[in-house]
């Protein structure tokens, strides 16, 4: 028998800045900075218009493991 774990970190939806922010635990003015950095920074986001912004789950579950590190491979 072939047990697989979903690995996924979030589920399949659109989330606001502020849902975001709030699943990370930090302010949504982080958000909003990394957004507006030259270059931007944080997870990919779509511009729904000037004023809505909404990150994808896939878009956020990329950013959170490109950004993970791994002690183990640290202590070369």
């Amino acid at each position: 028998m072939v047990v697989i774990m979903d690995t996924r970190l979030v589920d399949g939806k659109l989330y606001s800045t502020a849902e975001l922010a709030l699943l990370l635990g930090i302010d949504p003015s982080s958000l909003r900075r990394w957004r507006t950095a030259n270059p931007p920074t944080g997870p990919a986001f779509v511009r729904v218009s000037p004023r809505v912004v909404k990150y994808a789950a896939e878009d956020i579950e990329a950013w959170l493991r490109d950004s993970r590190t791994d002690p183990r491979h640290l202590a070369a």
